[in-house]
Formats: C-alpha cells, structure tokens, sequence
C-alpha cells in the first residue's frame, strides 16, 4: 500500500481485495472470525473498529468508515478543537496491514491488523502516525542506514475488585523472587500468548513500585516495533482480565510512587553492522551514531511532547527516580534521559544502542519512533556531536539543566523545532498541540491524587 503520498489505484484495490481474501481463509482455518483494526490517536490511546472475517478483503481494499474526529480526541474521550478540525464533518477510511495481520492467542477466535489512514478519494490522512513512522524509516533508508528499535513495557498490576491497590495482587519486595512467584502463572500464560502472536520476549521481572513488571522485547524495523508495543500492551490487558487481574500502564499509579515508563532502545545500523558499537569515538560509537545520537540528545526538550504528552507524564519525570529529568546523557547512567547501553564484552557489536528513559506509556509509539528517527537525521544533516558525558546523578551537579517540568513547557519547545514541525507536517504538528492544549485545560488543575485517578487505566 502507498504510504508515500500516491493515492491507491483501482489494481491497487483488486490486489488488496483479493490478498485480503486470502489472508481470510487462513484466518478462518484457524477459527478465526473477526478481525479487530487498530489506530492509535494522538492523545497515545489505541482506538478499534473490527469487521468479520469475511468482510476482510472488503476492508483491505475499500477500508472501514471512522471520523476524522478522532484526531481531536484527549484521553479523558473529550474532543477538542482546533485549527484543522472539521468536527463532525468527513470520514476516513482505515485499511489494515495484511503483513502485519495476527490470529490473538489471548483472545480466541479474533486476530489484530494495525492500520493506514486514507481519505475516502484513497490519498493518505496527513494525520496518520503509523504512515510518518513509516516515512520517517524510509528516509533514513535512503541515507543508506536502518534502525533497530524495542520498547520497554512497564505495568501495574492489581486484584480486580481492589483497583486503586497495587500491593493487592503482587505482594513482595521490588525486583523480588516473591512477587513473580506469586503471579508466575499469569507471566507464563503473558509469555506465551505472546510467543504465539509472533512477539519474541527477551526478558520479563519485577519491577520497583508496588505491583510493577516490565517485559522487554527483541528490537525490529521501528514501524514493527510500534505494532509490538501496542499488541503486547493489549495483550497484557487481556491476560490480565483473564486471571482476575487490572492492569494500569499509566505513568503515576499514585502521586507518592514510582511511575511506569515507557523506555525506547535504538540503535544505528549501516546493513549488518551496527554503528553504535566498534567506532573510533567515546564507547565505542562510530562518528554517524554520536550525530545520530546527538540530533535526539540536542531535541529531548522537544520530543517530551511527543514521548511524555500526558499532564500526569510530569508527576513520574522527577529527580532521583531514574526518570531522565535532567539535560544529560552517560555510559549506563540510569538517571541520564538519553542513556548508552553497550552490553558485555563479545556481544556488543550486537548489543550497543541508545536508551530513551524519559518517555512513557501515555506516548503514540509511532509517533514516537517517527519523532526520534527525524529527530536522529537532523543529527545527522548538521554533523552534531554530543557534549561530554556525565557519570554520576546529573541532580548533584550544580550545572544541571532540567527537561521541561510541565507540559505547556514541551509543547513551547516542540513548536519552536523546525526540523519536528516540518517532518510532521503543519496539519499534524498544529493537530498534536492543539490536543496537548486541550488536555492542559482539562486535566491541567486536577491536585495529583485526582488527576492519577482519572488517567489509572486509560491507556
């Protein structure tokens, strides 16, 4: 499907029509019998229409109907308004992946497909994040690099008649043995839902707060690692229903602990060799990597309002929490926003790869991965280097400079970053603001007990 700015073509349309169709009668040898078509929104929520399997191929060529009003809606489901909203005039059409397309262990008889978002005349939606990713990707492709990219997933889990508790279903210390004993069999029935949806888990614990996991997975095409990181955040929701359970992705359970991020690992690859690792430079980077790198380091005041977009991203973004609040980047510094990871001696050429720590879970991943990537080759484009690395706190220096504190302060920055602006295109970059705004004013006032409360199990 053309991603690129073409419209579709009438063959355009037989061939999906009839790859749908086959992909239906997969589908169906596999008791499938609906098919739900996931977007997600600019306020980071996962929105879905579904369509029977037969209707599959219908769906692949002609898309399903949803309103160009989702683009203005906050979390909180309030729609707001803004410079190219057309409010409840006009339609969109989404067309699912069929490369992406999965039967869902934890959901039988469904399977899942992300979507692309066309106008009704088959030209692509300007607002559509997985189709920025997408670009974005292929830009650095014809640069002649790709980059290997892996969310981390962090969630809170709770017994279900008890929701506002998370020492109510994983009692035991952080990190400790006590605590994934105690949930084993749900782990193993997550790990293995996703194992049989093609998601392949590298790590899965305990985490600091009361009643937190986090679950690593393999590093893919950043567009595939969007389409993880939603699949793997529903599946969790999912199983967790299933055995009695709430989950709660949200960055600040409660305003007195420690907040669930939404953690990014990126690295640089000139074909099979990855240029994070092996170089002449500070750890081992290759030149191209540190401009990579620096081109996300010097734009992280800009990018929170992409990756941290939420009022309630600000109550976890706090010193001394291994959030990444301060202006700093180090080799393995966990309290550093933009963190080197080199791995062991004999993996690393392998292993190297930039962490983002500062992002949660309330982000759009693809706008995320979008946003770094552009972010990334502006780096690139100028030959930006990174200043000196910090290794201690970055808090205990009396230097430190902070990320922004609030929201209204990462919308200012992003609005004034031409590369991001431009890369996202007027229609989106105003759209994206336009929304934060509207969740400043709704939920901006709200004393943190509350506001932690009504955002617990948005996302």
């Amino acid at each position: 499907m053309n991603i690129d700015g073409g419209g579709m073509s009438q063959l355009d349309r037989a061939e999906l029509a009839q790859q749908g169709a086959i992909r239906a009668d997969g589908l169906r040898a596999a008791g499938v019998e609906l098919v739900a078509l996931t977007f997600v929104d600019n306020s980071g929520i996962a929105r879905v229409k579904a369509v029977p399997v037969d209707r599959l191929w219908s769906a692949a060529a002609w898309g399903v109907g949803a309103s160009n009003s989702f683009d203005f809606f906050l979390a909180t489901d309030d729609i707001v308004g803004g410079t190219h909203s057309r409010g409840p005039v006009g339609d969109l059409r989404l067309h699912p992946d069929l490369d992406a397309l999965v039967p869902l262990a934890a959901q039988p008889g469904w399977a899942w497909a992300p979507v692309w978002r066309y106008d009704q005349e088959g030209e692509p939606h300007p607002q559509d994040a997985r189709a920025l990713a997408a670009r974005a990707t292929a830009r650095l492709a014809a640069r002649g690099y790709n980059v290997r990219t892996a969310f981390e997933i962090e969630w809170v889990i709770t017994a279900a008649d008890a929701p506002d508790d998370p020492r109510s279903a994983a009692p035991g210390p952080a990190y400790g043995y006590a605590r994934l004993s105690s949930q084993a069999a749900y782990l193993r029935a997550l790990v293995s839902a996703l194992a049989a949806q093609g998601v392949a888990v590298e790590q899965i614990h305990p985490e600091y707060a009361s009643g937190q996991f986090e679950l690593s997975v393999a590093a893919g095409d950043p567009v595939r690692a969007a389409d993880v990181a939603v699949l793997t955040r529903e599946t969790i929701r999912t199983v967790s229903g299933r055995h009695g359970l709430r989950a709660s992705f949200t960055p600040k359970f409660a305003p007195d602990g420690v907040g669930n991020g939404g953690h990014v690992h990126l690295s640089l690859w000139d074909g099979d060799r990855n240029l994070c690792a092996g170089g002449g430079g500070r750890f081992g980077l290759t030149e191209t990597a540190e401009a990579f790198g620096a081109g996300i380091f010097s734009r992280l005041p800009a990018l929170l309002a992409i990756g941290a977009p939420s009022v309630v991203s600000y109550l976890r973004l706090e010193p001394h929490h291994w959030a990444g609040v301060f202006h700093a980047w180090g080799l393995e510094n966990r309290e550093a926003p933009l963190r080197l990871v080199q791995g062991p001696a004999g993996q690393r050429d392998r292993a190297a790869n930039f962490e983002v720590k500062c992002f949660d879970l309330t982000a759009n991943p693809y706008l995320v991965v979008a946003a770094l990537l552009v972010a990334g080759l502006a780096g690139l484009d100028s030959g930006a280097s990174l200043p000196e690395p910090v290794d201690v706190d970055p808090g205990t220096l009396p230097s430190a400079s902070r990320l922004p504190a609030t929201l209204a302060e990462a919308v200012t920055a992003f609005e004034a970053d031409s590369a991001l602006t431009a890369a996202f295109g007027p229609e989106l970059a105003t759209t994206l603001m336009d929304v934060r705004r509207g969740e400043i004013d709704r939920l901006g006032a709200l004393p943190p007990s509350e506001l932690c409360a009504v955002m617990r199990y948005l996302h």
